[in-house]
């Protein structure tokens, strides 16, 4: 089964959004099925993806008011899963999740989705670093507190707005 038919198959079956990228195609579902589509892409008998590879967060600010203007563009982050399957060597697919860069429009609120840790064991870290360096919080999550910054560093530096401290501690960080 190709990426493309996995992608149709998420279509039919839960209304996500086929797309591509570089040829490549994926899928785009909303958060509240999540966790639904991924047992799925787990257990269904003809996918068997058993490994989330990797999990990571786009930040898609555009701060050109032309090309906002132009293309209708709405900045926003995109959670994106890959995973791949032990039963059928060499599968692989691409799954993403778009979420508003703040909870309800309130700057500082951080977006939710639903944790996949339950589905992947491997989600436990990924989801945290996330969290951590992107600022997404990941609902149900088992232990969700940052894994590479100080518990009490402020903000997430991935993020495109995000503006580094002068100072930490004692520590010039500029």
């Amino acid at each position: 089964m190709t990426p493309a038919d996995v992608s149709a198959l998420l279509v039919e079956q839960f209304a996500a959004v086929p797309g591509a990228a570089g040829g490549d195609p994926f899928a785009v579902v909303g958060p509240d099925r999540l966790v639904e589509v991924c047992t799925f892409l787990r257990d269904d008998p003809r996918l068997k993806f058993e490994l989330l590879n990797d999990l990571t967060v786009v930040d898609y600010l555009e701060t050109d008011a032309k090309k906002v203007a132009k293309a209708g563009f709405e900045p926003h982050l995109e959670v994106v899963y890959r995973v791949s399957s032990f039963s059928f060597p060499g599968r692989r697919f691409t799954l993403k999740v778009t979420l508003p860069r703040w909870k309800d429009g309130v700057a500082g609120s951080l977006p939710e989705v639903p944790s996949v840790a339950g589905v992947w064991r491997t989600a436990d870290w990924h989801e945290r670093e996330a969290f951590d360096l992107c600022g997404v919080m990941f609902t149900g999550h088992p232990d969700l507190r940052r894994i590479l910054l100080a518990e009490d560093w402020v903000g997430h530096p991935l993020r495109k707005d995000y503006e580094y401290p002068l100072e930490y501690h004692g520590i010039r960080c500029r």
